[in-house]
């Protein structure tokens, strides 16, 4: 994976957690500072995985580690997506 560096301004406080990290804290932070333009559909998972340079399934692996569901469903969107599946399968309850 291709690198660069650029300048961002931080508060003065993580300054000390952002220097000499290790490649798992780079690797969430950067997974981190991700996870908005996911959120917002600027990229796809598939899209930060390769940005990343890991397979799409161990970024997602990792977002739900940290408690971030690949899914993002209500319950009921959940249930009405069955009952669709169901009705079009011509499965009867």
């Amino acid at each position: 994976m291709k690198t660069m560096t650029i300048q961002m301004n931080v508060p003065i406080g993580m300054a000390p957690y952002l220097t000499n990290a290790d490649s798992e804290l780079v690797f969430a932070r950067n997974a981190m500072m991700l996870y908005p333009l996911i959120q917002n559909l600027t990229i796809s998972h598939g899209r930060a995985a390769e940005i990343l340079g890991v397979h799409k399934t161990d970024l997602i692996e990792f977002y739900g580690a940290m408690g971030i569901p690949y899914l993002d469903q209500t319950e009921d969107e959940f249930v009405h997506d069955v009952y669709t599946i169901e009705r079009l399968l011509g499965v009867t309850q």
